[in-house]
């Protein structure tokens, strides 16, 4: 499979590397906090510098306890992170100075045959930088001295180190960002390992396994795909720690930054009120969405798709139009679906309609059912109608008077612009505009 260059940063329990990936990716991707060992997975980001693409993957600390339950699968996460990387970062604490665990870690590498630059990470201000050459021992060369937290010295470290990766033959297109997002233990982790053909994040029966946001970079048939697992959403009351809720807003964060999400649904399970409140943060965002009911293959035979598509349009039906697709992600049974319709509504997003067409429709909405007249209102007028943008598809409605106009009536709007137009699986925008001239 295609891929992009990978520098993989790779270190014992918190030296900084989370803050490294989150300093050179330039936003929050893994989450920071105190209490070591955070990260479980491999995080990631698709970067560029200087022109060149790359993906940067954060990895658990080294030395985690045999007696953690979690010690396996991290272990499998941190070698095989190093055994891809092209670049290895290997992350260490000059204020703390050379230990045994830093050691191991340079070893593995030096093992591994890998490049490695040396970060020694925490040195916050000028007076720190000479610590920086203990790790010299190490013998991978000069240390570079920098301050993630502080974005101290964080682009000299690319800027001298893009220049030893491969450069990557295709054009830089843009990936399709698709967001997997869900309740807990839905499935979306195994999703993910399936589309990706390895585990690539920890697959746990324990639900929440997942913390951070993990970005997967795939490339299928010359498109290139970034495919993100959240940790699942829990009730409000029941995020604990700071992890927790940074998980939380993370995912959050994620949708708003998705060109289409995924939302994923036990379909053994009954929609809870996180699965609607999902759906309202969708809807509110106006994404490209699809509803994908995982586990079909523990439904037992001769249950067919009709009732539980009735089952979700009553009990979602704010996303009444999201075309929906019944997967096992276990058995790796029509995964590779999602993504086909993922990029077909991400196209259908970026229609553009012609202004004529757009005012057509409008006049065709209104024969079928007037605007009406809401008491102690103008009587309402629209003039012309016309499409600003795409993504999500925005229309801007010019009348007489926008108070005139009841929600309902709006509502309806939206529906016959979807309708008669080629957004059918796909939110719109529609914003009502006062301006004096004739109507339609």
């Amino acid at each position: 499979m295609e891929r992009l260059p990978i520098v993989a940063i790779v270190g014992r329990q918190n030296v900084g590397k989370s803050s490294l990936l989150n300093a050179l990716a330039g936003r929050r991707l893994s989450i920071v906090d105190a209490t070591p060992g955070v990260t479980r997975d491999r995080v990631s980001a698709i970067v560029s510098f200087k022109g060149a693409a790359l993906e940067l993957v954060d990895t658990a600390g080294i030395g985690l306890s045999r007696a953690d339950r979690f010690h396996a699968p991290v272990e499998r996460q941190i070698q095989y992170a190093i055994e891809s990387a092209d670049l290895a970062l290997l992350v260490v604490d000059v204020q703390e100075g050379l230990t045994a665990l830093d050691r191991q870690a340079a070893d593995r590498l030096r093992r591994a045959g890998k490049a490695v630059v040396i970060v020694a990470n925490k040195a916050d201000h000028a007076g720190l930088d000479t610590r920086a050459i203990e790790f010299g021992e190490l013998g991978m060369g000069e240390p570079a001295a920098v301050s993630a937290s502080h974005r101290r010295r964080v682009g000299e470290l690319m800027d001298q180190n893009v220049a030893r990766l491969p450069r990557e033959a295709d054009s830089q297109e843009r990936p399709l960002l698709v967001e997997n997002v869900g309740n807990l233990n839905g499935g979306k982790t195994t999703f993910i390992n399936a589309l990706a053909g390895e585990e690539r994040v920890i697959v746990s029966e324990e639900p929440g396994t997942t913390r951070d946001a993990v970005d997967v970079h795939l490339r299928r048939e010359g498109k290139s795909v970034i495919l993100v697992d959240t940790a699942g959403v829990r009730k409000k009351q029941r995020v604990a720690d700071s992890v927790e809720f940074f998980s939380r807003a993370r995912a959050e964060e994620a949708i708003g930054r998705a060109d289409v999400v995924v939302l994923m649904i036990d379909v053994q399970e009954r929609i809870t009120e996180i699965d609607k409140r999902i759906g309202g943060m969708i809807e509110e965002r106006k994404k490209p969405a699809l509803i994908v009911l995982n586990k079909w293959d523990l439904v037992p035979e001769g249950m067919g798709t009709g009732d539980f598509r009735k089952y979700i349009d009553r009990a979602m039906p704010v996303l009444s139009y999201v075309p929906i697709l019944f997967i096992s992600a276990k058995e790796g049974a029509r995964v590779w679906d999602v993504l086909t319709v993922a990029e077909e509504l991400h196209q259908q997003a970026g229609v553009k309609i012609p202004t004529a067409d757009v005012n057509r429709v409008v006049q065709r909405a209104q024969a079928e059912r007037s605007p009406g007249t809401r008491s102690g209102a103008k009587l309402p007028k629209i003039y012309y109608a016309a499409q600003s943008r795409a993504h999500p598809p925005t229309f801007q409605v010019f009348v007489n008077d926008p108070r005139s106009f009841a929600p309902d009536y709006v509502r309806f709007l939206e529906r016959k612009l979807r309708e008669y137009l080629p957004f059918r699986e796909v939110p719109i925008r529609l914003a009502l505009r006062a301006r004096r001239g004739r109507s339609l």
